[in-house]
């Protein structure tokens, strides 16, 4: 592993040396981590941030009315703000669980609000998740209360019910209507694609290991919990118009078509697939639908499952894989992976094994840490892959974010630096539950939402905060410099000379990125020994010159 260690002068080594940070920025090497800003929304209090690599805030999106995070956000292309908002149990005393939400909400970059909408009533509430659609249409996670008579007569055993309800999954597309009201467009409820074979006098009844597109209405690894499917997250694929669906309760995820209407979504026939809304694909569990036992479960109470297509483009390795947080893998221990299924588009489906009656239950690329414990979280979490191949990782019970490389070394490591939701002091020591994160994502520098923004350094949310660390020592290891390239002046000032000792033949790029990774010059060289660049417009600071991606060397701008 290539290390590297970024000091102003020789004389500064000691010193960053014994820097150790505890909350923050902890560690950084920023010419293997991916340029870009992080949205983050801590649990406990109400402000969005938006943070650069050294963990600075460059924007932010503040709110004192008491809601928290509800709990997914989206920063749109335009930098608008999509964020799901709640309050806790409190706003709801009949449906209240882990991830409660209350209202939507859009905000456009100076943080007023353009849009906000409340679902959060007796038989129904917003909870987790959303995804933003590209006619800016909104799908959503609601609870869909429904009291003991009704699940008694759909087939669901009565020992499975407490509470007098349960409260199955529904999706609502919302179509935002001025300032405060939507007309729901679509819709899916889990209600109506129920299999169970309990009793035979009642709806739904059949042989469940037949119909993996249906839902086994007594399937209950929750118990009688109310709350039996907590769905936690769902994404969108504008390519195939369809739903993904993370069901933790169930160790699976879904794939559901949205080219049906909702009379379609209601029933098994009709969109693009044929199946109205059955499932057209599940993973990670078959004894869910009978077709297997815990020696086939590859899920474990997954979170942040979604299509790797933000950022990622078609021609990508990565483009539309499916990336899941594996949060209970093992008794101490969580997984995230990436599993890319089958889809036959000329009969629009995910082929089934006949023979097995499941689909493949295999990932395609799996990771843990070297020490397993390092990552562990039984709920909230998220992984990202990233547009260079790295992967960016929240555990999420920690608030612990972390980046690795495609050799799966650490290049980045972020800790959260709230308790409950109250800043604390750089040294302070925070440890399971106490400064919390749903999900922790980064844009691109060159993401459309940031052009012609102040995204300027803001100060930091942890207090007493190590101003000099990303400058010191950002990732604590050796930088090896290329041999082949000699600058001067170095220091510079304005022109800065760069010489190659043997000549470059062929087509080179030749690039210069600052400290946070980002490149703020490129050019293309063909057959040249040496060059000039004009670092006059460059802020003063350490910069890396790199020439195809590989070979680098430091200097330093006054």
């Amino acid at each position: 592993m290539k290390r590297f260690l970024l000091l102003i002068t020789v004389a500064l080594l000691s010193v960053s040396m014994q820097a150790q940070n505890t909350v923050g920025l902890l560690s950084y090497a920023p010419l293997e981590a991916y340029p870009g800003y992080n949205l983050h929304f801590p649990h406990n209090q109400g402000t969005v941030y938006l943070l650069n690599n050294c963990g600075e805030i460059v924007h932010s999106w503040p709110d004192t009315s008491g809601f928290r995070p509800g709990n997914g956000v989206i920063l749109r292309d335009n930098g608008d703000l999509v964020v799901c908002k709640g309050r806790g149990g409190a706003s709801n005393a009949l449906i209240h669980a882990g991830g409660g939400g209350e209202k939507i909400e859009i905000r456009d970059w100076d943080n007023n609000i353009l849009w906000s909408y409340t679902l959060n009533d007796s038989t129904q509430r917003f909870h987790h998740d959303i995804a933003d659609l590209p006619n800016g249409n909104i799908l959503a996670i609601a609870w869909d209360r429904r009291t003991d008579t009704e699940a008694i007569a759909e087939g669901r055993d009565t020992a499975l019910l407490r509470d007098g309800h349960i409260w199955p999954e529904k999706i609502l597309e919302l179509q935002p209507i001025g300032t405060g009201s939507a007309t729901v467009v679509w819709q899916w409820n889990a209600w109506d694609h129920l299999v169970q074979d309990y009793d035979s006098t009642k709806n739904n009844y059949g042989v469940v290991a037949d119909h993996p597109e249906l839902i086994n209405f007594n399937y209950a690894t929750s118990g009688d919990n109310p709350d039996w499917m907590h769905s936690n997250s769902i994404d969108y694929n504008a390519d195939y118009d369809q739903i993904l669906l993370s069901v933790p309760t169930f160790n699976e995820i879904w794939i559901i078509d949205h080219s049906t209407t909702t009379a379609q979504a209601a029933g098994s026939t009709g969109g693009f697939s044929g199946k109205g809304g059955d499932l057209m694909y599940r993973f990670g569990n078959p004894a869910a639908y009978d077709q297997g036992d815990s020696t086939d479960m590859v899920l474990f109470y997954s979170h942040d499952c979604h299509w790797a297509d933000k950022g990622i483009s078609a021609g990508q390795p990565d483009y539309n894989k499916i990336m899941v947080f594996n949060n209970r893998a093992g008794a101490d221990f969580s997984t995230v992976h990436s599993l890319n299924p089958v889809f036959d588009t000329y009969d629009w489906e995910y082929p089934i094994d006949t023979a097995t009656g499941t689909w493949s239950q295999a990932f395609d690329w799996s990771y843990q840490r070297p020490v397993p414990q390092d990552m562990y979280s039984t709920g909230l979490s998220s992984v990202q892959r990233l547009p260079n191949g790295n992967t960016l990782i929240d555990v999420g019970r920690f608030g612990y974010a972390f980046e690795i490389n495609a050799n799966e070394d650490i290049v980045w490591e972020y800790k959260n630096p709230m308790l409950g939701g109250n800043p604390v002091s750089q040294g302070d020591t925070l440890s399971i539950n106490n400064n919390i994160m749903f999900r922790f994502n980064r844009y691109d520098t060159a993401y459309t939402a940031f052009a012609g923004r102040d995204l300027s350094a803001k100060g930091y949310i942890e207090l007493n905060p190590d101003t000099g660390f990303c400058n010191l020592i950002l990732s604590v290891d050796d930088i090896i410099e290329s041999n082949n390239i000699q600058l001067y002046p170095n220091p510079a000032t304005d022109l800065i000379n760069v010489f190659f000792n043997d000549v470059i033949k062929g087509e080179t790029i030749i690039e210069v990125l600052n400290i946070y990774g980002e490149i703020v010059y490129s050019s293309t060289i063909n057959n040249e020994r040496e060059i000039q660049i004009n670092s006059e417009k460059f802020s003063s600071g350490v910069y890396f010159i790199r020439v195809n991606e590989t070979a680098v060397k430091k200097f330093v701008k006054l």
